[in-house]
Parts: C-alpha cells; sequence; structure tokens
C-alpha cells in the first residue's frame, strides 16, 4: 500500500512496538542521517558460537525497564551532535508513526542529557514525511483524533 506523504512538526509522539516502549516523546532531525535511541549498558556478549548485541532502555525516559538483546545488528561509524566521529551499534525495529508500521534502523546513543529519548534522522523520513518545523506532535494529535491547525505553534 503506498502511504501519502505526511507533514510532520519538529516534535511528535511515536511507538516502539518491538521493543514495548509506547507514548515515546521524538525530537524530529533533519540534519541527522540515522535515527538513534537512547540506552545504556550497550555491549557484545558470546552465547555459544553466536554474537548478541545487549542494550538496556532509561526507564527514567518512560522505557520498560528491560534489557534487549538482538542477533541482527550493524557496527558503523557515526558523527555525534559534537561533530566527533564515535562508533556505534545498529538495530533495525518498528517504530510506529501516522498509523503506519515502518521498520527502520536506530544507533544505540547515550541521550541522557538530551530531552527526547529518540532523534529521528533522514533516512526515516525520505520519501515519507515533510518538515513544518512550526508545528509539533501531528501523528499524535491525528491519533487522537483530533484535527491539526496552522496554529499549533509554540
Amino acid at each position: 500500500m503506498k502511504y501519502p506523504i505526511e507533514i510532520i512538526g519538529a516534535t511528535d509522539i511515536v511507538d516502539l512496538p518491538d521493543l514495548d516502549w509506547f507514548n515515546i516523546p521524538v525530537r524530529i532531525d533533519s540534519g541527522a542521517n540515522t535515527s538513534a535511541i537512547h540506552c545504556s549498558r550497550v555491549g557484545l556478549v558470546k552465547e555459544g558460537d553466536q554474537t548478541v548485541l545487549r542494550f538496556h532502555l532509561d526507564a527514567k525516559k518512560g522505557a520498560p525497564q528491560q534489557s534487549f538483546s538482538v542477533t541482527d545488528f550493524k557496527e558503523t561509524i557515526i558523527r555525534n551532535s559534537s561533530g566527533r566521529e564515535e562508533k556505534r551499534y545498529v538495530i533495525k525495529t518498528r517504530i510506529k508513526i501516522f498509523g503506519r508500521n515502518i521498520r527502520t534502523e536506530f544507533s544505540l546513543a547515550n541521550r541522557r542529557k538530551m530531552r527526547y529519548p529518540i532523534l529521528i534522522g533522514r533516512k526515516l523520513l525520505k520519501n515519507r514525511f515533510i518538515i513544518d518545523v512550526s508545528q509539533k506532535d501531528l501523528s499524535a494529535l491525528k491519533r487522537s483524533g483530533v484535527t491539526a491547525h496552522a496554529n499549533n505553534k509554540d
């Protein structure tokens, strides 16, 4: 099914159903290529003949208080907000936004000092969304049945 391109604001509220994390505040960032999830205790563990990536989501940010293990991951170099390159692990998971389940990549990052635990980057936005920075939480408003207007400003 072909979905229409949606207008998305500077922030929104999404779900990560595969991680049992719902109603998550996110920041939309067209300057970031990859989306990022805040997590801690990220590391590789050898389980038998398989290497597993383990990470812990932050309950203080509303995440479920549990650890996750994945075997489908990759390692990449990402330029952080300070402009420095850092090695990060990248996982694939589903995000639910505007009623759509989109399987996409997220880098695992320490966003403890950031207001939003998730950053949505260009790879997820491309060919799906147009950003209107004067708007906010349009997917959440649509989910609740509220009609968004151009005066949805701070």
